[in-house]
């Protein structure tokens, strides 16, 4: 990512707080990106809610990222990361701040303290993609109206490996240790002390919590080669989050069992083109729906294909969830399936800047929270661009 050296001027807000200065060492540097779409959505909305989808919307994601590292004579490098969502919850005090980290590097690989994606995400191979945005292994904008559509809880649509942290979030207080790559191979190893825990200034978090996830370990391995004229990337990760404690009673939503989830990933480039594959598993801690019904497994699969040729890039995926995002205390919700079929292109019109068009569908069934049938479908258009920075 090609980064901008920080202004004097913002550099003495950003400080303002601290007696340090630039002068004592560490430069800090300012990058992040803003992506902007204009969207046309067709979808069904259910007769249960109030209002509609809107057929045209805009829908955007904003980063600004801030960081700053330096080498010592003994080749230690030292440095800290901070992401700002320029897009977050501005009803929240702390919902800005997605991630704040220090690391530490050598020849002995990399450790990472602090609010950081996991092992698991970090060396995840994620497929190819029409736009990653949209269909990545992380996606960062949603053209379906899930309210119209009576969708609760279908809300994640995606596939990255975040579970060390509170309901899903990945940026939970961490350490995580990345081995240096040896012969194309490269492991990682994650704890989490409390996935309950996100960045504070106070060790207030309690122990032994009855029906509450707590400690939270991971372990990947990640693999990058060529063999004769094929590219090979393979990944391979597994989480393992920890219940505190049990009452034995039922509340909709809490966890009666350690939870669980491992994922596969395969991505091979012959020339221009690329083709991908990834599976993945999720057991949610054995959560109860409903006093009789478990939540259910997810199973995600995930193929992708792309083909780059000048400043082109031609995608598509193809995205299978069952047993899904079911919704805590509903009855029947356990078997439900998505699936979303999405192509499109990216054309690199600068440096740092694309042009991006996609078209995607999704379907969704089985869904017990609507009230006109079981099924919900969404066909969505999208035209944007993105600028790093």
């Amino acid at each position: 990512m090609k980064k901008l050296l920080l202004t004097t001027a913002a550099c003495g807000l950003f400080f303002a707080a601290s007696p340090a200065s630039a002068a004592d060492g560490v430069k800090l540097d300012l990058g992040g990106y803003v992506k902007a779409y204009g969207i046309y959505v067709n979808q069904d909305d259910d007769t249960g809610v109030a209002g509609e989808a809107r057929d045209f919307d805009i829908v955007r994601s904003s980063e600004v990222h801030f960081s700053g590292e330096t080498t010592l004579d003994s080749g230690l490098t030292v440095g800290g990361h901070i992401e700002i969502e320029a897009d977050g919850n501005r009803n929240a005090a702390d919902g800005l701040i997605e991630e704040s980290y220090v690391y530490f590097s050598g020849g002995w690989g990399r450790v990472n303290f602090g609010a950081e994606d996991g092992a698991g995400f970090l060396l995840q191979v994620a497929t190819p993609s029409a736009d990653a945005t949209i269909d990545g292994v992380r996606t960062l904008v949603n053209p379906v109206n899930e309210t119209a559509a009576a969708l609760t809880g279908l809300t994640t649509v995606d596939y990255d490996m975040d579970l060390g942290g509170s309901n899903g979030l990945p940026y939970d207080d961490k350490f995580t240790y990345l081995s240096p790559i040896m012969n194309g191979f490269q492991v990682g190893l994650t704890y989490t002390p409390d996935t309950l825990d996100a960045s504070t200034e106070s060790a207030d978090n309690e122990d032994d919590v009855a029906n509450a996830f707590g400690e939270a370990y991971e372990a990947a391995l990640r693999y990058e080669g060529q063999f004769n004229n094929v590219g090979v990337n393979f990944g391979a990760g597994y989480i393992h989050n920890e219940v505190e404690a049990t009452d034995n009673t039922f509340t909709a939503g809490e966890p009666t069992d350690d939870r669980t989830a491992w994922n596969l990933g395969l991505d091979l480039d012959i020339g221009a083109f690329g083709v991908g594959v990834s599976y993945s598993e999720d057991d949610f801690g054995e959560t109860k729906a409903t006093a009789t019904t478990q939540r259910g497994d997810e199973e995600t699969l995930v193929i992708g294909a792309d083909y780059t040729t000048g400043p082109f890039k031609l995608g598509a995926s193809y995205l299978n969830k069952e047993g899904a995002q079911n919704v805590a205390g509903s009855a029947g919700t356990d078997g439900v399936e998505i699936d979303r079929y999405t192509g499109g292109v990216v054309y690199t019109y600068g440096p740092g800047v694309t042009f991006r068009g996609s078209i995607s569908h999704i379907e969704y069934e089985n869904v017990s929270t609507l009230t006109t049938g079981t099924e919900s479908d969404a066909t969505s258009f999208l035209l944007g661009t993105q600028v790093k920075f």
